[in-house]
């Protein structure tokens, strides 16, 4: 496994979920910005595109070309930042049955990273 592969493809899989979360979920702030100006926030897909794009490549280069582990990876990233995001910018709590989803994320992502 090629670790600086790994490495960039999380970090681009971590900027892609924020930005598609903001993306998403922007139209439900106070501000009225996101709900105003949907044509502008659904451009911006074009440029999430590359990350994901760039995150899929890495993520399946360091795992020498299988395609499973990067598609698990990105989920669990995706639920994860999920998970975050609601909980900060909209107090919802995090009930047990988010909280063991969230700890079947993580034990998805160590089973493919570690898992030889």
């Amino acid at each position: 496994m090629k670790l600086d592969s790994l490495l960039l493809g999380v970090i681009y899989f971590i900027i892609g979920h924020v930005l598609v979360w903001f993306q998403l979920n922007g139209q439900f702030f106070k501000m009225d910005w996101f709900r105003k100006n949907e044509i502008i926030v659904a451009g911006f897909g074009l440029v999430i595109s590359f990350f994901y794009i760039w995150a899929t490549k890495h993520t399946v280069e360091s795992f020498n070309g299988l395609l499973w582990p990067a598609r698990f990876i990105g989920f669990a990233i995706g639920i994860l930042i999920y998970a975050l995001f609601v909980a900060i910018f909209f107090n919802e709590g995090i009930s047990t049955k988010t909280f063991i989803s969230l700890m079947l994320c993580i034990l998805l992502i160590c089973i493919q990273v570690l898992w030889k």
